[in-house]
C-alpha cells in the first residue's frame, strides 16, 4: 500500500506510516505543497499511491472526470495528531484493503467509515 498525504496532515505521520512498513510520502517532501488537487491525483494516479485529504475536493475532482483512480482516502475528524492519524490509517487500510487496491472513494467519520466504487456516479 502506497500514501500520499495531503497538506494540512501532519508531515510527522508519514514517518510514522513508514516507521511500520507502510511506503507514504506527504507532498511537501515531493514539492507539491501548493501544487493544484487535479496534479496531486494525477501524480498519485502515475505512482499508485492512495491520496489521505481532509479535503473533500478530492472526490469531487473524481466524479466530475468519472475517475477509477486514484483511491482517496477523506478524513472527517478534526485535529488529529500524527500518532492518532497513523493509528486510523492503519485501521483503515485493514478494513479496506481490498477495496482500496481496487479505486474507491473512502470518507472516515467518528462513527463510521463509509466506501464507495469509483467512478462515483450520480445516486438516482
Amino acid at each position: 500500500m502506497k500514501l500520499l498525504l495531503d497538506q494540512g496532515l501532519p508531515l510527522s505521520a508519514a514517518g510514522l506510516l513508514k516507521s511500520v512498513g507502510i511506503d507514504t510520502v506527504h507532498v511537501s517532501e515531493i514539492g507539491l505543497s501548493t501544487a493544484e488537487d487535479t496534479e496531486i491525483i494525477q501524480i498519485a494516479r502515475e505512482a499508485g499511491r492512495i491520496i489521505i485529504t481532509l479535503d473533500a475536493d478530492f472526490h469531487t475532482l473524481l466524479a466530475i472526470d468519472e475517475a477509477n483512480s486514484p483511491s482517496v482516502i477523506r478524513i472527517r475528524i478534526e485535529r488529529l495528531r500524527a500518532q492518532a492519524l497513523t493509528d486510523l490509517l492503519r485501521k483503515v487500510i485493514n478494513e479496506c484493503a481490498d477495496e482500496l487496491n481496487q479505486g474507491v472513494a473512502v470518507t472516515v467519520e467518528p462513527t463510521r467509515i463509509r466506501i464507495r466504487r469509483l467512478p462515483l456516479v450520480p445516486e438516482l
